[in-house]
């Protein structure tokens, strides 16, 4: 079922489709420094519940004025003085709109600057390709707040960067950038200029593979990832043998055997 989407209906997201099928989603809220309340939670669950439907190739991720993403807003927490079931639904959404973005099916890159903080990292490390520019700076204060995360962060970051390390950031307040962040996982890409023009530049290569195969490298690595080594080969086996049999993958194979495809080789740069 092919749904639509309308960019005019969201507040707190600034959404823009290309032509291209690249879609450009910005968290809209630069005074907050774009600080997660539970009505962006609802917006981004609503966006990429419907994406993979809406033909929707690739989604560049990114966040309007000096910061990507500051976290969980932590005024609205504090006015809300939630009951821990109230927090404990609202982490749960948060979770919702996370599992919507991994395991969606549609490839996302995130374009990350400034202030890439507790829930902020959680969002990014959602995404399937992080650029970070010389802005960029990542943490996890929740031990300094008295807080814990709720958004993935012991799933996804632990994942990215390993238990000890997210685990250190916790209870001292560590802040990777630059380089480093790199080395360690936060990010694949470091750019000196804008990370928002380098990942629409992934997103739109990644915009031209077949929609199937992108589906499969951006849902079923995650979900296999979870699975035991045999059922993940198993599950392998048989979404290899669906994907790589596709009808509009014949034109491309097609293209290598006659040598007129792309040949893989290393970028050289000036």
């Amino acid at each position: 079922m092919i749904v639509a989407i309308d960019p005019a209906s969201f507040t707190n997201l600034a959404i823009k489709p290309h032509d291209d099928g690249v879609w450009v989603v910005t968290l809209d809220r630069p005074t907050k420094r774009n600080a997660l309340d539970l009505a962006t939670i609802e917006e981004l669950v609503r966006f990429f519940s419907d994406a993979p439907r809406a033909g929707v190739r690739a989604v560049v991720l990114a966040g309007a004025g000096d910061h990507f993403c500051a976290g969980l807003d932590l005024i609205e927490h504090h006015d809300a003085d939630r009951s821990p079931a109230d927090f404990m639904h609202v982490c749960l959404r948060w979770h919702e709109a996370f599992n919507k973005m991994e395991y969606g099916g549609v490839p996302i890159i995130a374009a990350l600057h400034g202030a890439v903080v507790g829930g902020g990292l959680e969002l990014a490390s959602a995404a399937h390709i992080r650029v970070m520019d010389q802005t960029a700076y990542v943490a996890l204060p929740e031990g300094q707040r008295g807080l814990f995360t709720g958004g993935g962060a012991t799933i996804r970051v632990s994942d990215l960067v390993g238990k000890s390390r997210m685990i250190d950031m916790m209870l001292t307040g560590r802040v990777y950038a630059g380089q480093e962040a790199i080395d360690l996982g936060f990010a694949q890409y470091l750019v000196d200029g804008s990370s928002l023009e380098t990942a629409m530049e992934l997103a739109r290569k990644a915009a031209k593979n077949l929609p199937l195969s992108n589906f499969a490298i951006c849902s079923a690595v995650s979900h296999m990832q979870n699975m035991s080594a045999m059922d993940a080969a198993y599950a392998e086996a048989v979404l290899a043998g669906v994907v790589n049999t596709q009808p509009d993958a014949r034109a491309r194979l097609a293209a290598f055997a006659d040598k007129t495809a792309a040949r893989v080789r290393p970028t050289t740069k000036d």
